[in-house]
């Protein structure tokens, strides 16, 4: 018992004092609900956890889960964002570096999002200028195209 509550409270001390490996940011949901079963199933039954100190605890899972949902909408306000971005730049000359950082210039033909095998929420968008393959992030310069190409 007495060390589960020191991990409890060496946690809250290292969030704290900045970003380590064993803040609560690292601890999903579920691991945190099982510490803390845990943790209530071998407390001493002369000495239980106190009320406030329950309390504390089950304000520190709501939390998570909400800085959770909070961060899962704003990846996707952002996704979307940059979505929006690379589809209003569909038609448009643009000067970028590609993947192998080669200067690349023309028409952007299409758009798509490249999804990170090894973590899936990852999510980049992905311009097609020609045979090339550019991040809309090292989009350099954006410009309407020649009456020409039109």
């Amino acid at each position: 018992m007495s060390r589960i509550s020191s991990t409890g409270s060496s946690s809250s001390t290292s969030s704290s004092s900045g970003p380590t490996g064993n803040d609560f940011s690292s601890v999903s949901l579920d691991e945190f609900m099982q510490l803390m079963i845990t943790e209530l199933q071998n407390q001493d039954p002369l000495n239980p956890t106190d009320n406030s100190e329950m309390l504390a605890q089950m304000t520190q899972i709501c939390q998570m889960g909400a800085t959770n949902q909070l961060t899962d909408a704003l990846t996707n306000l952002s996704l979307g964002q940059s979505l929006t971005q690379a589809g209003n730049l569909i038609g448009k000359k643009v000067t970028a570096l590609d993947e192998t950082s080669k200067e690349v210039s023309g028409v952007v033909d299409r758009v798509s999002v490249k999804i990170d095998e090894k973590d899936r929420t990852k999510r980049e968008v992905k311009l097609h200028v020609g045979d090339s393959t550019v991040d809309i992030n090292n989009v350099r310069e954006i410009l309407q195209p020649d009456a020409t190409q039109a």
